[in-house]
């Protein structure tokens, strides 16, 4: 029975609901609304009752639900404006079905229903199905307006659905929407993600193109991973456009000075955020952390994290991410320290970074810490902390923890070569290979990521067999053309030593990279053939592919082990001036031990000694000068390098073995024992060198004093036979053959 009617209780309820409306007071409107009910007051106004729907879906569902059966009882939902104000209620409160239900029941739908409908899925993530409704509302008659229409553009971008940004393209222009900047750059970012070429050539054709424009081409160009191309686009967007950039703008500015590793674009571009004044949005000065970081700065990261006037969660773990790519591990462990007496909560993100810091000192007491403050904040669920335990644990040694973590876990494929990459670093690739068997067993489908990994094992065993069976899976699951998967097997072929099978992988690659090339100069390196890997340099050039830091370091290898210390020489003074390339302490370290190899032991140290202020030196340039010490006879000097070293690489058991065998040529007997009672005091455990050989496609190890393999005999006979054929020429420093 319908509700009698007052005119003047009504015109007040009326006049009030309204205006509680318009104030947000949703718990007052309906309040006001049950009062008018139990007084008799029949309210039948369209626009009161979307008020009290829309306060309904405010407070919670129930509330909606209630309104909606009253609404239905009253005879009220004939009218499309109350029932496009129950479907955007269950919308927002994210019960789709509901919403659905009643879209279906309603009499009559107009454009606001339509466009309720697919905005609800849209924005709740359910892409597939806005879609849908928005091509069966096309196919109704239906005309979308301009925010539906950036709303299902961002859907297409989302979900990369090229064929349907064409189509939409059609229709924008068809339908009189090109005129909207707001679409153009919805489509534009569309295109961005997927066709950089498309895009410019859109972007060139707008006429109207504002801060968002600019910014969604920088972010496409970061996107495709052509950080230089966005930095550029930035440089045009403030000098010839004469745009003033937003925060968005800058957050991807900083990105692609990251992404270029340009500490000096990184500054310039300080700099400016500085001079309009953009310092004080937190996203941007996490950003300015996060580039310094990664173009090694870590004290202008620290100077920012300083300043900033409000510190959250990210900032936290954008400095403590920094120290640890910077191999500044005891920084990390304060400033994880400093979180806590701060009161600010680790996160997920907190406790992978300080795993970090446990793998590189090899404690798992602090990776059983790590686990226990997951279990309690209940972050055992999170996939990428079970990897990172998983990790940490295997270099620490516990690889039955790691099992046990593996085998308790919901596996996916990263969990899956997580497990294989920890066990081939940890020195277990026929373990890893296991891993990947059972994988395949287990229906898994491996990624690129894996199949590296795989190709990793692999290469630590350096049995060609193997190998050649790990290419054949990467070839039948079609990821071998991929650049970072050939590379993997250009570097694998090159360290079982069958540097042919390298280079004509390498000539069949249909896209290389500059770590392709790095990796083919690297291998010619470890196979000996230094004047190859020289010319391989000289190729690039031919290539326009521009030689980075990762190529100076292979030739640098490469020169070091095929002893051409002048060609060595030559190009690392080229480094700077000719390929414009930052000497870090690994090209240095690798000059060291070139040097070193060749006998010139002060040039070494004067390099060393001569290093720019804010390098030190690393244990493998002392490791180098340690070894041809021990091999030039020159303990003096060797005297001097033991404690450095010891200092920098207190847990290797290879620098205590060496020391002590250095002692040991010079019949120092009593240093020799003492470097090897200090390892065992330390609990460091001593790991055998190995020597491998190809025999048949099957790696054979050779390690020093064993004697279980069936033809031991015959193999010490053969290996003194070596020792007489061989002889070392010390005045020259080389090594010469006579049999």
């Amino acid at each position: 029975m319908r509700l009698h009617f007052k005119p003047a209780v009504l015109a007040d309820t009326i006049s009030r609901v309204k205006e509680l409306s318009r104030n947000g007071s949703w718990h007052e409107v309906l309040v006001r609304f049950n009062e008018a009910k139990r007084a008799g007051v029949g309210i039948t106004e369209p626009s009161v009752i979307n008020s009290v729907v829309k306060a309904s879906s405010k407070l919670s569902n129930e509330h909606g639900k209630s309104i909606h059966a009253w609404v239905l009882k009253q005879g009220l939902d004939a009218f499309s404006s109350v029932g496009n104000s129950i479907t955007d209620s269950y919308v927002k409160c994210g019960d789709l079905q509901s919403a659905l239900g009643v879209f279906r029941s309603m009499r009559s739908r107009d454009s606001v229903s339509w466009n309720v409908l697919i905005h609800g899925f849209l924005r709740r993530g359910d892409l597939g199905r806005g879609l849908s409704w928005f091509r069966r509302a096309q196919a109704g008659g239906f005309e979308p307006g301009v925010s539906t229409l950036v709303l299902v553009l961002q859907a297409c971008r989302s979900i990369r659905l090229v064929n349907e940004l064409f189509e939409l393209h059609g229709y924008v222009i068809k339908n009189g929407f090109w005129a909207s900047v707001s679409v153009q750059n919805s489509l534009l970012g569309g295109y961005a993600d997927v066709d950089t070429e498309r895009a410019e050539d859109m972007f060139d054709e707008m006429l109207d193109r504002d801060v968002i424009s600019w910014s969604v081409m920088i972010a496409g160009y970061l996107h495709n991973e052509e950080a230089d191309l966005g930095f550029r686009m930035f440089v045009k967007m403030v000098s010839e456009a004469k745009i003033d950039p937003d925060e968005v703008t800058v957050v991807s500015v900083l990105k692609a000075c990251a992404g270029i590793r340009s500490l000096i674009a990184g500054k310039m571009a300080h700099g400016f955020v500085l001079g309009k004044g953009l310092d004080v949005d937190s996203f941007v000065e996490n950003s300015l952390i996060d580039m310094y970081c990664k173009c090694r700065d870590v004290d202008s990261a620290v100077s920012v994290f300083r300043d900033m006037t409000w510190r959250n969660l990210v900032s936290w773990n954008s400095i403590v991410s920094g120290y640890v790519l910077n191999e500044k591990y005891s920084e990390a462990l304060s400033m994880f320290c400093s979180m806590g007496k701060e009161g600010i909560e680790a996160d997920e993100v907190t406790l992978v970074n300080v795993l970090q810091t446990c793998k590189h000192y090899v404690n798992v007491c602090w990776c059983k810490s790590v686990h226990c403050l997951a279990l309690r904040k209940g972050y055992e669920s999170n996939d990428f902390l079970q990897n990172s335990l998983i990790d940490a644990y295997i270099k620490c040694g516990r690889i039955e923890i790691a099992w046990d973590l593996f085998d308790s876990m919901e596996k996916d494929t990263v969990s899956w070569s997580t497990m294989i990459s920890g066990l081939t670093n940890n020195g277990e690739p026929d373990e890893a290979i296991a891993v990947f068997n059972k994988m395949i067993h287990a229906q898994e489908r491996p990624n690129a990521i894996t199949i590296i990994n795989l190709l990793e094992a692999c290469s630590v065993l350096a049995e060609l067999k193997r190998s050649k069976s790990a290419h054949g899976i990467a070839i039948r699951t079609c990821l071998a053309p991929e650049v970072a998967v050939g590379t993997a097997i250009v570097d694998m072929y090159s360290k079982c030593g069958t540097i042919e099978s390298s280079r004509k992988v390498f000539d069949q690659m249909p896209n290389r990279n500059v770590l392709s090339w790095s990796a083919m100069v690297a291998g010619y390196g470890m196979n000996g053939l230094a004047r190859e890997a020289l010319t391989l340099l000289a190729q690039m050039k031919l290539h326009n592919i521009k030689p980075n830091e990762v190529t100076a370091l292979s030739v640098l290898s490469a020169c070091s082990h095929g002893g051409l210390v002048e060609e060595g020489l030559s190009f690392f003074q080229s480094m700077v001036h000719e390929h414009n390339l930052h000497q870090d302490v690994e090209h240095y370290s690798c000059v060291v031990d070139m040097l070193s190899r060749a006998g010139k032991l002060d040039k070494a140290m004067d390099l060393i000694k001569e290093m720019p202020e804010g390098l030190e030196s690393k244990a493998s340039a002392w490791g180098a000068l340690l070894s041809a010490s021990k091999s030039f006879g020159n303990e003096d000097m060797g005297k001097d390098v033991i404690p450095r070293i010891l200092e920098l690489e207190p847990l290797n058991s290879a620098n205590y073995m060496l020391a002590s065998s250095m002692y040991a040529v010079g019949g120092l007997w009593s240093d020799a024992a003492r470097m090897r009672r200090l390892a065992k005091e330390r609990a460091i455990g001593v790991m055998a060198g190995y020597s491998a050989v190809n025999v048949e496609d099957r790696s054979c190890r050779f390690i020093a004093g064993d004697e279980s393999h069936p033809q031991a005999r015959e193999i010490r006979s053969m290996v003194k036979q070596l020792h007489r054929c061989m002889r070392i020429d010390r005045s020259s420093g080389s090594m010469a053959i006579e049999c």
